[in-house]
C-alpha cells in the first residue's frame, strides 16, 4: 500500500460534494451499505455535521479516513457556502491534492474560482476537476469540454491537473467507468486517486522545531515541540533564533529517548547548557531563519468586519501570539481573473497583499517553503475571532536597517528635569460632548500649577499633520494611529499630553494605550447623550450629517463604541465643564 494522501473536497454549494464523498466511502467500505436508506444519507455521512449548520453553528473541517487495496485517504471536507470560508481554507492548509467539484450545467462559479485560488496560495499543486450531475446535462461531452478549456486558466503552468466526468448521484465514474459517457476514455476517479503522486513540496532541509511547551523535570528543561524540517541528533550544536547556542543532551519522546529525530517527529530536546529559550521561539540549525518584525504577507480575509490597515491585530504564529498591524494593503487579488487591484482594504473573502509590522520579530520561513513555519492568522484582540490567514512571502529589508536608537537621557529623567510624571490625557466622546473645551481648561489649570503641557486637538492635527486622510473607518483608524505616535514622541520629552479626539472605535483606543505604556495613559470618556451632543452642534455638523451633506459621521451613520472602563467618566449632564476640569486635575494629583 502506498503512502497517505490528504484530499481536499471543495466547489459552490450544491454542487454535489456531500454526493461525491458517500459514494467514495461506501464504495471503498468505509461505511457499511446498510447503514444508509438512501442516496440523501449521503450529506449526513461526509459533512457529519448536518444538525449543527442546520441551527447555524459555525461548522468545523469534516475530516474522513478511508483506503483502497493500494493507498489510505484521509479526505477533508467544508462547506460550500461562503460564509464557511475560513473552514475551507482550513482544509486546504494541509491538503496533497484537491477535488474540485462543478456542477456541469453551471461551470466555474466565481466560488469555485475563490476556492481553488485559495487552494493554490496555501500550497496545494495537485487538483482534480469533477464535472458533476452529468446526468443533468445528459450525458453530453458537451460541458466537459468546456471545463477542459477553461479550468487549466485557473492554475500555475506547472500544476497538475486532470478532469473527470461524473454523476455522483449514480455512480457514474467515481468507481466505475460509465457506459452512458463512452466518449470519454480517462480513468475513473477512484482510478486517478490510488495512482497519483503528488508533488514533494520545496523543503528547507535545515533543522527546525518551533518550542510550543517549556517543562521541567528536576534539574532537566524539555524543550516539546513537532520538528517542522530536517532531522536533529543527540549531540548536534542548536541555537535558538535570534539568542544563544548549545547542544543536544538528549531526545526524549513517548516511549523513551532516542537517538535522532525528523520532521514530523513530536520531541522534547533537553539542552546542554540553560539557555534562554521560550514557547514561541524557534531552535535550529544550519543556515539560520528569516527574522524580521516587518513583513510582507499575502491575507485571505475572513471576517465580516472589512480590515481596517493601522488597527492593532493579534498575530499568532505557531505558538507565539504578538501585536500586528496591517501596515498597507499593496493591492488585493481579483478572484476572476487573478490580477492585482487597487484596493485599501479587505472585505469578507477577500484576498490581498499587505505589510504587516509586528510587536516583537518573528523567525519564520516563507510559506512557499514551509506551510508550518510561514502560515499565521489574524485575531481580533477584543471578540478573539479568527478574522484572517496570512501567507508569509519575506520579510521587508526595511525591517534590517532600522533600530531603536538607545538615549541616555530617558523619558523619565526629563520628567524629573520639569517637576513632573509625563502622562497622556485621552480625551474620547462624541462630537459636541465637550472634549475640547475641558481639555482646555485642564491645561490651563496645569499650566498655572507650572506643568509643562501639550494640547491635541482632533481638528487642529487633521488641519495639519492628518490633513490627507477623510472620515471612512480607514482613515478613523489611520488618524488614531498618527495622533498616538505623535503623544508618544512627547511624553519622551517629559510633557503632560491631552489629547481630545473623538476616536469611535476601542480597537484604536486600546492601541494607543499599549503604544504609550498602560501606566502612562488615563482614557477619560467625555459622556454626553447624543441628544444633547446634537442639541447643542455648535458646529452644525449634525444637522448637516442629517441632510445627507456629510457621511460617515459618528452618532449618525457611524458608530461609537463607548468605553466600557475609562479611567475617568466625565457626565457633562449632571458636571459643568469647569467642575469636570477640576476633577481631572484632582485624579493626575
Amino acid at each position: 500500500m502506498t503512502g497517505l494522501l490528504r484530499l481536499l473536497t471543495c466547489g459552490s454549494v450544491d454542487d454535489g460534494k456531500s454526493t461525491l464523498i458517500g459514494r467514495l466511502l461506501v464504495g471503498c467500505g468505509a461505511v457499511p451499505e446498510d447503514r444508509i436508506a438512501g442516496l440523501d444519507d449521503f450529506a449526513f455521512i461526509a459533512d457529519g455535521l448536518e444538525a449543527e449548520r442546520e441551527q447555524g453553528i459555525t461548522i468545523d473541517v469534516a475530516r474522513l479516513a478511508f483506503s483502497t487495496p493500494n493507498r489510505r485517504f484521509l479526505l477533508a471536507d467544508a462547506p460550500g457556502h461562503e460564509q464557511y470560508t475560513r473552514n475551507m481554507a482550513t482544509a486546504a492548509s494541509t491538503a496533497d491534492l484537491a477535488i474540485v467539484l462543478v456542477d456541469a450545467r453551471k461551470g466555474l462559479t466565481t466560488q469555485t474560482r475563490r476556492h481553488v485560488m485559495i487552494a493554490r496560495l496555501l500550497g496545494v499543486c495537485d487538483f482534480v476537476l469533477a464535472v458533476n450531475k452529468m446526468d443533468l446535462a445528459g450525458w453530453q461531452p458537451g460541458p466537459f469540454n468546456a471545463l477542459c478549456y477553461t479550468f487549466p486558466g485557473l492554475l500555475d503552468e506547472g500544476d497538475t491537473r486532470a478532469i473527470i466526468p461524473v454523476s455522483a448521484l449514480e455512480g457514474d465514474n467515481v468507481l466505475e467507468r460509465s457506459a452512458r459517457m463512452s466518449w470519454y476514455d480517462g480513468p475513473t476517479l477512484i482510478e486517478y486517486l490510488d495512482g497519483v503522486a503528488p508533488r514533494a513540496r520545496a523543503e528547507i532541509g535545515a533543522f527546525r522545531m518551533p518550542v510550543q511547551l517549556v517543562s521541567r523535570d528536576g534539574e532537566a528543561r524539555y524543550l516539546a515541540g513537532t520538528i517542522a524540517s530536517g532531522a536533529i541528533r543527540a549531540g548536534d550544536a542548536v541555537t535558538v533564533a535570534g539568542g544563544a547556542s548549545s547542544t543536544v543532551a538528549r531526545i526524549a519522546a513517548m516511549g523513551g529517548d532516542r537517538e535522532s529525530a525528523t520532521a514530523g517527529d513530536a520531541v522534547s530536546l533537553v539542552l546542554a547548557d540553560p539557555i534562554d529559550c521560550g514557547r514561541g521561539d524557534m531552535l535550529f540549525s544550519g543556515a539560520p531563519p528569516m527574522i524580521a518584525d516587518q513583513l510582507e504577507a499575502t491575507l485571505i480575509w475572513l471576517d465580516e468586519e472589512e480590515l481596517l490597515p493601522g488597527r492593532r491585530y493579534l498575530l499568532k504564529h505557531g505558538a507565539r501570539t504578538v501585536a500586528a498591524t496591517v501596515q498597507s494593503l499593496k493591492h488585493q487579488i481579483d478572484v476572476e481573473t487573478t490580477a492585482p487591484l487597487a484596493a485599501r482594504t479587505l472585505a469578507l473573502n477577500e484576498i490581498g497583499v499587505a505589510k504587516l509590522w509586528t510587536a516583537r520579530p518573528l523567525a519564520f520561513e516563507p510559506y512557499e517553503k514551509s506551510r508550518d513555519l510561514g502560515g499565521f492568522i489574524l485575531i481580533d484582540p477584543i471578540s478573539a475571532r479568527t478574522i484572517a490567514a496570512g501567507l508569509i512571502h519575506f520579510g521587508l529589508r526595511r525591517a534590517d536597517n532600522l533600530h531603536v536608537q538607545a538615549s541616555v537621557v530617558t523619558p523619565a529623567r526629563r520628567g524629573a528635569l520639569m517637576g513632573q510624571k509625563p502622562r497622556l490625557l485621552w480625551f474620547t466622546g462624541l462630537s459636541g460632548a465637550g472634549k475640547s473645551t475641558i481639555a482646555d481648561l485642564v491645561e490651563q489649570k496645569l499650566h498655572g500649577e507650572g506643568r509643562h503641557t501639550f494640547l491635541l486637538d482632533g481638528d487642529n492635527v487633521r488641519l495639519g499633520l492628518n490633513r490627507d486622510l477623510g472620515f471612512t473607518d480607514v482613515d478613523r483608524v489611520e488618524n488614531i494611529r498618527r495622533a498616538g505616535e505623535a503623544a508618544k514622541l512627547m511624553l519622551d520629552a517629559g510633557l503632560i499630553v491631552l489629547a481630545a479626539f473623538i476616536s469611535p472605535f476601542r480597537a484604536e483606543r486600546e492601541m494607543v494605550r499599549e503604544m504609550v505604556g498602560a501606566e502612562n495613559f488615563v482614557e477619560i470618556f467625555i459622556d454626553t447623550p447624543l441628544a444633547e451632543a446634537e442639541r447643542r452642534d455648535a458646529k452644525g455638523l449634525y444637522a448637516k450629517a442629517r441632510a445627507g451633506d456629510l457621511a460617515n459621521f459618528t452618532g449618525v451613520d457611524s458608530p461609537y463604541e463607548v468605553p466600557e472602563a475609562p479611567d475617568l467618566r466625565i457626565d457633562t449632564l449632571t458636571m459643568s465643564a469647569g467642575n469636570a476640569a477640576e476633577a481631572i486635575v484632582r485624579y493626575l494629583a
